[in-house]
């Protein structure tokens, strides 16, 4: 078989592109992964607060923050507030 016979998948998967956000099974993989990644980070913020190691706060902020990104991609997304 010669290199001319061969399809490129970058070419066949251009055209098959779908939008992810639009099948259920991708959304609820997404919803069960962000709510997974926002429930280990808050059982990190509540170690944090619980131990007396420098730089803490700033920890504890960082975490803050990546909840609030997270929670706030949920709405965007409409995955509406985690329970």
């Amino acid at each position: 078989m010669n290199n001319n016979d061969q399809k490129t998948p970058h070419k066949e998967q251009s055209a098959r592109a779908v939008e992810l956000g639009q099948h259920e099974s991708v959304r609820s993989h997404v919803l069960r992964r962000l709510n997974d990644e926002v429930a280990q980070l808050e059982r990190r913020i509540e170690t944090l607060r619980l131990t007396k190691a420098p730089h803490t706060a700033i920890m504890i902020s960082t975490y803050e923050r990546m909840i609030d990104r997270k929670k706030g991609f949920m709405q965007s997304w409409g995955f509406g507030p985690r329970n």
